[in-house]
């Protein structure tokens, strides 16, 4: 028998398009070197300008006509001129280009008695310093004995040779400062105000006072010059009461030896405690 069962034929394959590539746009090595070349050259030249910027500084520093000839240093009271001069580590015939201003400010400012300094370079060759001084206007003691400055700070312990002939306050510890340290600061400010009191009177003088002490309790005392008698003036209100006591005072004066005690805590008698 014939077969009848005929395969199918596969359909032929079509031919697929291709597509065509984009031609490849040649590389512009000239471009590209040429740019290279700007910035290549453009750091060079930076460095070049930085080298011989450097060289140029170096140069003019060694030259004779910027070398220091002169130092001025403002009027002093505590410290000396060649002080001052140590202090700032300079000498005549440095480079005036040299000099570092804020450098030498800050090794002026670490000596106590300085309370501001001012360095200023006027070409060719002159250097001025201009200092202000702390100026004491008491004596704290707090075991160890410290300067008190106009300011209510702090400045300086006392070394020997330094002076004494200032009132002196006892009653802050360095412990007071440590703990309470805002509360400390205003006792200090308020010795100030009490110091001033006596500084524009002509009744009373701070010659007469020895010692102001404070008391969280009680306030200020001040113990006289003479005898040691003290005076109780509590917390402000000093001009009023070192008025009530100035009407008194000469009469007193006489009879310190013989006294125990004036308290000035009212604000309208005075109370005499004779021994």
């Amino acid at each position: 028998m014939r077969d009848l069962h005929q395969k199918k034929q596969r359909p032929a394959p079509q031919n697929r398009l291709k597509k065509t590539p984009k031609p490849r746009k040649p590389i512009n090595y000239r471009s590209i070197l040429r740019k290279t070349a700007k910035v290549a050259g453009g750091t060079a030249l930076v460095a070049l300008v930085g080298f011989g910027g450097n060289e140029l500084y170096r140069m003019v520093s060694r030259t004779t006509f910027l070398r220091l000839e002169r130092i001025e240093v403002s009027n002093l009271k505590k410290l000396s001129r060649q002080d001052v001069i140590s202090l700032a580590g300079v000498k005549e015939g440095d480079a005036m280009l040299g000099l570092r201003l804020r450098s030498i400010g800050e090794q002026i400012a670490k000596n106590p008695w300085i309370a501001q300094v001012k360095v200023r370079r006027y070409f060719p060759d002159t250097l001025t310093i201009e200092v202000a001084e702390r100026e004491p206007v008491a004596v704290v003691n707090m075991g160890y004995l410290y300067y008190l400055d106009d300011k209510g700070e702090l400045f300086k312990p006392l070394t020997e040779g330094d002076r004494l002939d200032y009132p002196v306050l006892t009653g802050i510890t360095e412990d007071d400062l440590a703990k309470d340290p805002a509360g400390s600061k205003e006792t200090l400010k308020t010795t100030l105000d009490l110091i001033a009191q006596f500084k524009a009177r002509t009744d009373l003088k701070l010659d007469d006072v020895s010692e102001i002490h404070f008391d969280k309790g009680f306030g200020f005392t001040i113990f006289t010059a003479a005898g040691g008698v003290p005076i109780r003036l509590g917390n402000g209100g000093f001009g009023e009461k070192l008025d009530r006591l100035a009407r008194i005072y000469r009469d007193l004066q006489p009879q310190m030896s013989a006294l125990e005690y004036i308290d000035l805590d009212y604000s309208d008698k005075i109370i005499v405690k004779k021994a």
